[in-house]
């Protein structure tokens, strides 16, 4: 079975793609062909110009800060958790930054609240958090990296709305220096993207910004109607 079936799409450097559609649509595939975690079987994904393939692995996964869906913490302390692939274990040298990675992602009242706030071990895949809270601590090691392309796969599903809100809008500034890639299933969280594809069962079926999607009024616009009704 294909997964994806004549996707095509560019992204300039300092915008934002966004990537719609229901769940089995083929959104997390294009996220995880785009972090090499496999490789296409027909056509060629390109990074300024170059095939990925050609690019050395560790260094396309250096400038790359990629949150997936279902979220990995270490059974360790919460700074190691934010800092690690950046600061290894030696996280208290830079305790200031990986700090301002946690208020960026939303998520820095809930470490102080703890007992011993960033020393606190989260315990095996951070058992001891909420969905939510290990969503925005994987947020916060992805920003901490400062990477040039940004993925976020997904990452806001177990976030209430008032919170997404507050963390999009810190990311604004943010994604405005890097390339990002932001995969949901809530219109909600991509409506401010540059650009906008509406993927089902592997192709891309409508595209364009959110004004022009909801203009148009297909299945983009019957989807954001849909979500509205279910939230009301």
């Amino acid at each position: 079975i294909k997964a994806l079936n004549n996707i095509s799409f560019s992204i300039k450097p300092g915008k934002t793609l966004a990537i719609v559609g229901k769940t089995g649509s083929g959104k997390s595939t294009i996220v995880q062909l785009l972090s090499r975690l496999y490789d296409v079987n027909k056509g060629d994904i390109l990074i300024d110009g170059k095939k990925i393939n050609e690019i050395n692995l560790n260094s396309l996964r250096s400038q790359t800060g990629s949150v997936p869906q279902e979220v990995f913490l270490f059974s360790d302390t919460i700074a190691n958790n934010i800092s690690f692939g950046t600061f290894g274990n030696e996280p208290q040298s830079n305790i200031n930054k990986i700090k301002w990675a946690a208020e960026q992602a939303v998520v820095s009242k809930n470490i102080e609240s703890f007992e011993n706030d960033y020393d606190t071990k989260v315990g095996e895949r951070g058992i001891t958090l909420s969905g939510g809270q290990k969503q925005r601590i994987s947020i916060a090691r992805a920003l901490l990296k400062n990477p040039k392309i940004l993925i976020f796969d997904d990452c806001l599903s177990a976030v209430d709305t008032e919170t997404e809100e507050k963390i999009l809008s810190n990311l604004i500034s943010i994604m405005k220096e890097k390339t990002t890639i932001i995969v949901s299933h809530r219109i909600s969280t991509i409506k401010h993207a540059d650009h906008i594809l509406l993927i089902e069962n592997g192709e891309i079926i409508e595209e364009g910004t959110h004004d022009s999607l909801i203009k148009l009024g297909n299945k983009y616009a019957d989807l954001l109607q849909k979500q509205l009704v279910k939230k009301a």
